[in-house]
């Protein structure tokens, strides 16, 4: 009888890919792919460790898994990820029912790992991470009609407050061919679809071209059949220079949608960050952006409470927010991780503060949202059919991106195929959501 293996996968889409390649080779091996835990023999939890909510969620899952094998529904477990790279034998140590934790770099031994888990071998393997594997074959946990696609990983960026670096590792990428490549393949399995992540996406060609390439990819990108759209998720705004937004504004293919975490906007914050940049330089950036791109929508995520940020500053980010009108946002309070330079800073935050000012951050933002999607009131998007559900399809426009953003609910006389493109005219909205009907 052939085992099952099953996975979950938490934190970034960047992490996702990394379980999608590990799932494709137990797949070509001798497991069959679980689609529930009570029907897997091995239990794969692709941990995340990037700030102390995301290591709560990984120690809970793997707890909650766990219990599976105290029943004897499950024969082992294996834990790998960001939590595993970060803690280590810590995990095996603590948590008895854990057969195996394995860092990254490791993730090209999987299947021997499982095997090993499965006939009682415990195995604790964290070998240098830039072995940690960039391309090949994936089982896609997306839907068929969209995919992420990974440029690089690992950072030098070092920000003062990012475990990053020393979870993932120093810079690494693709060479470009091999993502044309794989680019290529997916969209002859139907993907429509992109999205192109990295630790820091505008970086893309630095390490193996010694020049930023990421406008020269785009433009191979677009010349493949098939693809519909792509997007650009973690743009450094350092490094977002005019020869990419003149790609970005000229070819149809790319949404005109960015994902810039800003982080901040205040110059002292933002140096004590390890970062670059200013409420004015910003803003500066932000307006040539939306000059040169037509409708340009805007993604962007804050951190407030971070040590020494005063109420000025605070009120400085939040006329940010109110002026810039973005698109969408996200806000996370300051989480002190240990091993980073901004964990051993003064004037540490008090919790409570913290989430105070993420719950005015957010209420500004609802209000530019809210005003936003009223104008979109009677205007037609085309969009892309993710779900259909109760009589209701869901879909998303070009300024809206699977997982983290909202979408448009809407009706329509005739059935339509799940990654099918269709013309939406909106005619109400609910919250972040838009109400529309097919035309």
């Amino acid at each position: 009888m052939t085992n099952k293996v099953g996975m979950i996968s938490l934190g970034c889409p960047k992490n996702q890919v990394d379980g999608e390649l590990m799932l494709e080779k137990l797949n070509k091996s001798s497991f069959d792919i679980a689609e529930s835990i009570e029907d897997s023999d091995v239990m794969i939890i692709n941990t995340c460790g990037f700030i102390e909510d995301a290591k709560k969620e990984a120690i809970e899952t793997i707890l909650e898994v766990a219990e599976y094998k105290k029943a004897g529904l499950i024969s082992a477990i294996v834990v790998t990820g960001c939590l595993a790279e970060r803690y280590q034998d810590e995990i095996i140590e603590e948590i008895p029912e854990v057969d195996s934790v394995i860092g990254i770099g490791a993730d090209s031994d999987i299947v021997k790992v499982c095997q090993k888990a499965l006939i009682g071998v415990r195995t604790s393997f964290f070998p240098d991470k830039k072995y940690l594997p960039l391309e090949g074959d994936r089982m896609l946990s997306t839907p068929s009609h969209w995919a992420y696609l990974k440029l690089s990983d690992g950072c030098d960026n070092k920000c003062s407050y990012c475990a990053i670096p020393l979870i993932r590792g120093s810079y690494i990428e693709r060479d470009m061919d091999s993502i044309v490549h794989e680019a290529e393949t997916l969209a002859n399995k139907g993907v429509k679809e992109f999205i192109l992540i990295a630790q820091d996406t505008t970086k893309y060609g630095l390490k193996i071209y010694g020049e930023y390439k990421l406008p020269e990819l785009l433009k191979r990108l677009v010349k493949i059949d098939g693809i519909k759209w792509i997007r650009l998720y973690y743009c450094y705004p350092d490094r977002i220079t005019d020869e990419l937004i003149d790609v970005i504004a000229s070819e149809k293919k790319i949404c005109p949608y960015i994902d810039i975490p800003l982080q901040h906007c205040n110059k002292d914050i933002l140096r004590s960050m390890n970062r670059s940049g200013s409420y004015d330089e910003l803003k500066a950036l932000i307006t040539k952006m939306r000059n040169k791109i037509d409708g340009l929508s805007l993604r962007t995520t804050f951190m407030v409470g971070f040590p020494g940020e005063k109420d000025e500053q605070f009120e400085e980010l939040c006329r940010f927010v109110k002026e810039m009108k973005f698109d969408k946002m996200g806000c996370f309070t300051y989480s002190p991780e240990e091993d980073t330079p901004a964990f051993d800073y003064d004037n540490q935050i008090d919790e409570e503060i913290k989430k105070k000012r993420a719950d005015v951050l957010m209420d500004i933002q609802y209000s530019v949202t809210e005003k936003s999607n009223r104008n979109k009131v009677g205007k037609i998007f085309k969009a892309i059919v993710d779900d259909y559900s109760d009589g209701k399809y869901t879909g998303r426009a070009y300024f809206d991106s699977p997982e983290i953003d909202s979408g448009i609910i809407f009706t329509s006389d005739s059935k339509i195929q799940i990654g099918e493109f269709v013309d939406v005219k909106v005619t109400d909205f609910d919250g972040y959501d838009l109400i529309g009907v097919r035309i």
